[in-house]
């Protein structure tokens, strides 16, 4: 039988029906977060590790989750077009790129990744061959594909 700390029992009824889709995950090592200090006029500092959760945690996946930006957004890639030798330097704009650490053209990554700003990213395209290929953009938070978003003439 279970029971709350008071003494009350806990009826089966109490827990829902159908399992809850919120897998519960068990934190595997220490996880702490960085937090930003300054002199209290808005500029940061420096940062001080913060423990967020000790190892042998367990916590919803919902939880893990919302610690993580969402995926990054790809809008545009700039020229579309390029020579199949490669080297084009080309511009890609969404938004969340930061966190982007590859660039693909088709299975090919592209070289010379470059972070201009969260928006803004130039990478330079390998060699490839004629066509239309997908510009897939990598980061730990998912990759994003443009589907044929750069063709090699």
């Amino acid at each position: 039988m279970l029971h709350k700390e008071d003494g009350t029992l806990i009826k089966k009824s109490a827990f829902p029906a159908s399992a809850v889709p919120d897998v519960p995950m068990r934190i595997t090592e220490d996880v702490y977060e960085s937090k930003a200090y300054g002199p209290g006029d808005g500029r940061a500092e420096g940062s001080r590790f913060h423990l967020l959760y000790q190892a042998g945690t367990i916590v919803p996946q919902s939880e893990i989750d919302r610690l993580f930006a969402p995926a990054a957004t790809v809008a545009t890639v700039s020229p579309a077009t390029g020579p199949a030798a490669g080297g084009t330097t080309v511009t890609v704009k969404g938004t969340r790129l930061a966190g982007v650490t590859a660039v693909n053209f088709g299975a090919t990554v592209g070289t010379e990744l470059k972070r201009i700003s969260d928006t803004e990213l130039r990478v330079k395209a390998p060699a490839g061959a004629a066509g239309a290929v997908n510009v897939v953009v990598a980061a730990d938070s998912g990759n994003v594909t443009k589907t044929g978003g750069f063709t090699y003439s």
